[in-house]
């Protein structure tokens, strides 16, 4: 197995192992969508989010390298950290909101209520609502569908692998 220095960073990171050792998850997502890499249809990302790293998650998908041969070329995993922060601070600067707006506006593109919200951020659902009128007005917006809709499009354009 060959790895880049920034893979095996991130694997000791998440699962404190590296080459020549694969995560026990990584191997069972691999040995689960082998059938469909043989028929050269792409799998499904796995997602790794651990609370040590907050925000974080390490993601992984297969990319088929194209061959000389019939049965086309080797398979790679490609490791990709991703942070709902850098999708956070984009929104702020990009709509103009404060910091809590802006995190209000992301779990409300999550599909979160004022209550989950609340309870991720350590705030009542009634200062959730403050925010969110605050969002609606510089949004330009009434409802919270329209704001996120709004801020999907944004994110989109900003961070196409963006998943909500």
């Amino acid at each position: 197995m060959w790895q880049t220095p920034l893979a095996r960073d991130l694997l000791l990171q998440y699962y404190g192992t590296s080459a020549p050792q694969t995560p026990d998850a990584v191997l069972t997502w691999l040995r689960r969508n082998l059938p469909d890499a043989e028929r050269q249809i792409e799998p499904p990302r796995l997602r790794c989010a651990s609370p040590d790293h907050g925000a974080r998650r390490l993601t992984f998908r297969l990319h088929q390298q194209t061959g000389d041969g019939e049965e086309g070329g080797d398979w790679l995993i490609i490791m990709r950290e991703e942070s709902d922060q850098t999708v956070i601070q984009a929104m702020s600067l990009s709509f103009k909101l404060t910091a809590r707006e802006a995190e209000v506006l992301y779990w409300v593109v999550k599909g979160k209520i004022n209550r989950d919200i609340g309870d991720i951020l350590g705030t009542s659902p009634m200062t959730v609502k403050k925010h969110l009128e605050r969002v609606f007005a510089k949004l330009g917006v009434e409802t919270r569908t329209a704001a996120a809709g709004m801020a999907m499009s944004r994110i989109r354009l900003l961070h196409p692998p963006f998943q909500n």
